[in-house]
């Protein structure tokens, strides 16, 4: 079960199969983006940016709420068998939504460039340079096999930066403690329309959007 709590003085979710929450549940909607599918364009073409949105987005929403509610029921019938056999669905359809939740505030058409201020001290720090930590989380983005995810997150216990890969729509902060800052999609659906099988060419390209602005945002966030 999806529950909304607050993370770092932000609305997020996180699974969490208690009755209090299902009485109090409402449906999760598709967020709107604050820019035009065509607005990262040359980077990221306006018919990738609406079929990812209006449609994959949607879709992991929908099937989320789907899933959600099935899962009411079998709590309400206390049959355990189903709730275990909805776990999948939670969490693929809930990863999905949480992820791309993120994802669209990540990116910017006044992006890329580089970060200032303590976010690029920190990235200094834990990294060597930008551009060390830009060729790492590429790197780590690349060798994703199959579909997923590469994050920069923050680990609140060292007060670390760290970049990793999620398999699938594996949510970062439910899989690995790590706080999302900065996610990209290296699912198929995220380039393939433009940049076909060249995986690198997008990777080089999504810099050029990167919001980073937003991604300082939730650092600072999460270090309060």
């Amino acid at each position: 079960m999806l529950c909304r709590i607050s993370l770092c003085g932000r609305t997020s979710l996180r699974l969490a199969p208690t009755l209090g929450c299902l009485a109090s549940r409402q449906k999760h909607t598709l967020p709107d983006l604050t820019y035009d599918y065509g607005a990262l364009q040359p980077h990221i073409s306006a018919e990738i940016m609406q079929l990812h949105h209006s449609k994959h987005h949607a879709a992991y929403v929908n099937n989320l709420n789907i899933a959600e509610e099935k899962y009411a029921e079998a709590l309400a019938k206390e049959d355990v068998t189903a709730q275990v056999s909805l776990q999948p669905a939670l969490r693929f359809n809930g990863g999905g939504h949480i992820n791309h939740s993120i994802f669209w505030t990540n990116l910017s058409p006044n992006g890329g460039g580089e970060p200032q201020g303590e976010l690029l001290e920190a990235i200094k720090r834990d990294f060597g340079s930008f551009d060390k930590f830009k060729e790492k989380l590429t790197a780590l983005s690349v060798g994703v096999q199959g579909s997923g995810w590469g994050w920069l997150g923050y680990n609140k216990d060292s007060n670390r930066l760290q970049v990793t890969a999620c398999s699938n729509q594996d949510p970062l902060q439910g899989t690995t403690g790590l706080i999302p800052l900065l996610g990209i999609d290296v699912w198929e659906h995220a380039y393939y329309l433009q940049y076909k099988n060249v995986r690198p060419d997008y990777l080089k390209a999504i810099w050029n959007v990167i919001n980073w602005e937003n991604v300082t945002e939730r650092y600072r966030s999460c270090k309060k």
